[in-house]
């Protein structure tokens, strides 16, 4: 008998229509609502099989957004992007 496992994903939404999951951002398009917006990005993840299961809210109308999916026999966790350091040439 195997244990369900799952992979996580934490998307930051902002109150001026951006998301950012690991640097990818999403902007709201000009004249979409902040609702379409929402949906057709949580439509996205959810045809990616993401479920959200949890909101942390943040100050000044900001949230990160917690998925999960689970992950089949064998596989492993996306793991977490890591952030790129600019190098300044010399």
């Amino acid at each position: 008998m195997s244990t369900q496992r799952f992979e996580y994903k934490v998307v930051y939404a902002d109150f001026r229509g951006r998301v950012s999951a690991e640097g990818d951002e999403t902007l709201i398009q000009d004249g979409e609502r902040m609702t379409a917006f929402g949906r057709r990005y949580l439509n996205a993840l959810g045809e990616q099989g993401w479920e959200l299961v949890g909101i942390q809210h943040q100050p000044m109308g900001a949230a990160f957004h917690i998925f999960k999916r689970p992950l089949a026999e064998g596989q492993k966790a996306e793991p977490a992007r890591p952030i790129k350091s600019e190098t300044v040439p010399v």
